[in-house]
């Protein structure tokens, strides 16, 4: 067992730098303490700013780093290079250097100043990477490690070998796993004498697969790993490479000019010196004086332990930096730009210049960043986890949905944007001008034959002139009884398309007789009573199908309007689809009363007893023989020369212009002129029936409409299993809402740490 052997540099100050007060220990092979790295304890400088530093330690803390780039220090280097032993040199942690625990994730390791604390802290834990499965971030989470004073080279071995087995990571025992990991190893080293410094090390760059360790994923894996942290426009690229190898051909100097192509945010460092071949000292001092390659913040060259060095533990790093500089060639170096003390202040300075730059624009990103976040959230609707969250959010819908079906029903278009939208919100203009073309069609083809009026020498079909242009209508005269395409799925609920033909060209009078004739009794001067209830139900028997067409297109537009709005009002279809799965039976059902409602309509008006109150009708038969006899006789009129007589007509006149009618012709007119009156009296009373009653009163405004089933009540009902089916929050949808009300929480927190 080697004995142990204490150097102190003659530099060495008893005032323990805020920075670096580690006093870590080499130990040989075995594992024995060989020497105390007192060149690790730097005198304090106030390069430093520390209450900037410490804001942005404490906003790497809360986790806003995921959120926003924070000015940070990405140390960076190839396989080999030296990276660690820089790092070991910078915040005194003993590196484990057995190959097997090489750098295979992240490590963010931050000093900070705690002047509470009576003793330094070591604190480890494990950031898991973004994306990760949330029993994983759990499982990572919980695992956390604290240690008092200092780590030694063995306790920070056992603790790598444990984060390796936490983060999933390849060992010995276990070659089916991952050999790199996303997740970060942190550590955060807190007491009353530390210095502000915070330094992220990723894993060494590297470019040939080891079999049975290494494949071309991992090569690519740590090649965008390093990418991902050295694209953050606000970080300080630390870039490590050999100083006996040519900078150029360096990947780690490909990558950082990819990332900064000005190198305005690069400080590079060259290890191995004692490697350089002699005479080659002024390719690296050309470097170091800017002659090639320059960088923003400048080149220096450190001086590593080498592993025999370590071993015999004879030499520190401050002895071993000054044999260098007394080598032939190494002497001209700037005290600034050689070994690890002038690295550390370069980057004190370099860290605290980048900090204050980049302030102002980090406050400007959190805040834009919060405003985006709560916006999402916001998007997302409220919460629905129990049954009230779940009964609040529907009764918000149920009210939403009756202020945009009253201004619908009301035309009020005006008082909401989703009216503009698409032209079926627009309910009562739809539904107006579909009562225009049922009335319409009623009264141009309701009949079978075209009644006869004074005008009329011959019949006339009343669509002499084809309608082209009319919906519905087609282009020989024929309309179709369906004037809505209806894609929804209610089709039970409402009758085909049927193609109706205008009235025939047939003389009526002919069609009256022949049923006249066939309906004779004995009747003495008059006419069997049963024949107009006949021909009225022979006359009207397309009524049923214009009046079932029409109260199907209704039902269909009020279907896609209640499907329309609820897509509208709901944050997912799932929302919609759920309630509409629930109200489909009801909603049949009513769709089923109005047409049940219109096929009562439809029977009442062609039974077997005719009844009108109306005085139109009374008018109607009342005036047609006195409009009769004025036809017949108006040629024969003449002034008397009596102003106060006015027109006169001869009684001759009037006997010889009379037609003579037969007994059966005079029955067939009696029969028209009834049936006629009649006919439109109720057709006009039918197409108000149909539309205030079947369509206004079952559809829209009345108390039981398929409009009104959507309401607090109906809501109130659902049982525990319905309300989640319908407003359940989704598991994607509550994972989003977890992630941006974490992200608030953090940015708030972000928020008052940069006021």
């Amino acid at each position: 067992m080697t004995s142990q052997v204490r150097h102190l540099h003659p530099r060495a100050s008893s005032s323990l730098p805020p920075i670096l007060s580690l006093e870590p220990t080499v130990f040989d092979l075995e594992g024995n303490t060989m020497a105390e790295h007192h060149e690790l304890l730097p005198t304090s400088t106030s390069l430093t700013d520390p209450a900037l530093l410490e804001k942005f330690d404490r906003l790497f803390a809360c986790n806003v780093g995921d959120y926003v780039a924070l000015p940070q220090l990405i140390a960076v280097g190839d396989q080999s290079s030296g990276k660690s032993s820089v790092l070991e040199g910078l915040t005194g942690l003993p590196f484990p250097r057995d190959s097997t625990l090489c750098t295979r994730f992240a490590t963010q390791i931050v000093f900070r100043r705690a002047a509470g604390q009576a003793s330094r802290r070591i604190r480890a834990s494990i950031k898991p990477a973004a994306q990760s499965h949330p029993e994983c971030i759990a499982r990572l989470k919980s695992w956390t490690r604290t240690e008092a004073g200092h780590l030694d080279p063995k306790s920070f071995s056992d603790m790598i070998h444990e984060v390796h087995t936490i983060m999933g990571i390849r060992s010995l025992e276990d070659q089916s796993k991952p050999t790199f990991s996303r997740h970060v190893f942190r550590l955060e080293i807190s007491g009353p004498d530390e210095d502000h410094l915070a330094v992220i090390d990723v894993p060494g760059i590297f470019k040939s697969v080891t079999p049975g360790v290494t494949t071309k994923h991992d090569i690519d894996l740590v090649r965008s790993m390093v990418q991902e942290y050295m694209r953050n426009p606000r970080s300080i690229i630390l870039a490590v490479l050999p100083a006996n190898v040519d900078a150029a051909t360096q990947e780690v100097i490909e990558r950082a000019r990819e990332a900064d192509p000005e190198g305005q945010r690069t400080l590079g460092v060259l290890t191995k010196p004692d490697l350089v071949d002699r005479g080659a000292e002024h390719q690296v001092l050309d470097l170091i004086s800017g002659k090639s390659m320059p960088l923003r913040h400048g080149w220096v060259l450190v001086r590593n332990l080498g592993k025999s060095e370590l071993a015999i533990g004879d030499k520190t790093r401050l002895e071993v930096e000054e044999e260098l500089r007394m080598r032939e060639g190494w002497g001209s170096i700037p005290a600034d730009r050689f070994g690890i003390e002038s690295l550390r202040v370069r980057l004190q300075e370099t860290v605290t210049e980048n900090a204050r730059r980049e302030f102002p624009m980090v406050r400007l990103d959190i805040n834009k960043k919060l405003k985006e976040t709560k916006s999402a959230l916001q998007a997302l609707g409220q919460e629905r986890i129990n049954r009230n969250q779940q009964v609040d959010f529907l009764l918000d819908l149920v009210a939403r949905f009756q202020d945009v079906m009253s201004n619908a029903l009301r035309g009020n278009y005006g008082a909401d944007d989703i009216f503009d939208k698409v032209k079926r919100f627009r309910l009562a203009t739809t539904v107006i001008d579909r009562n225009d073309q049922f009335k319409s069609d009623m009264m141009s083809m309701g009949h079978i034959y075209r009644f006869r009026t004074e005008d009329d020498g011959e019949s006339k079909p009343s669509t002499s002139s084809k309608a082209k242009d009319a919906e519905g209508v087609i282009d020989d005269g024929h309309i179709t009884t369906r004037k809505i395409d209806t894609r929804i799925d209610v089709n039970d609920a409402l009758t085909d398309p049927e193609l109706l033909s205008p009235p025939v060209d047939e003389d009526i009078f002919r069609w009256l007789e022949s049923e006249y004739l066939g309906s004779r009794g004995f009747e003495l001067g008059t006419f069997n009573t049963s024949l107009l209830p006949t021909v009225m139900k022979k006359q009207s028997s397309k009524w049923g199908s214009i009046a079932l067409g029409y109260i199907s297109d209704i039902i269909a537009v009020v279907n896609a309007f209640i499907i329309s709005v609820l897509d509208d009002l709901s944050v997912d279809g799932r929302i919609s689809r759920g309630l509409l799965a629930i109200m489909t039976d009801e909603l049949q059902k009513k769709y089923a009363k109005a047409i049940e409602h219109t096929r009562f309509l439809l029977e009442n008006e062609r039974n077997d007893t005719l009844i009108s109150l109306h005085q139109s009708f009374t008018d109607s038969l009342q005036s047609r023989p006195e409009m009769k006899m004025q036809k017949v006789i108006a040629d024969k009129t003449f002034h008397a020369g009596n102003a106060a007589l006015g027109k006169v007509v001869r009684l001759e006149d009037i006997k010889l212009a009379m037609p003579g009618f037969s007994n059966r012709d005079y029955m067939v007119q009696q029969i028209h002129d009834i049936l006629q009156a009649y006919y439109n009296v109720a057709q006009a009373r039918f197409v108000d029936n149909v539309v205030m009653q079947s369509a206004n009163y079952y559809l829209l405004s009345g108390p039981k409409s398929p409009m009104r089933l959507l309401s607090p009540t109906f809501v109130y009902r659902l049982s525990d299993q319905e309300l989640e089916d319908i407003a359940g929050e989704d598991p994607v949808i509550h994972r989003q809402r977890m992630q941006l009300s974490k992200e608030i929480e953090d940015l708030e927190v972000a928020k008052k740490i940069l006021l």
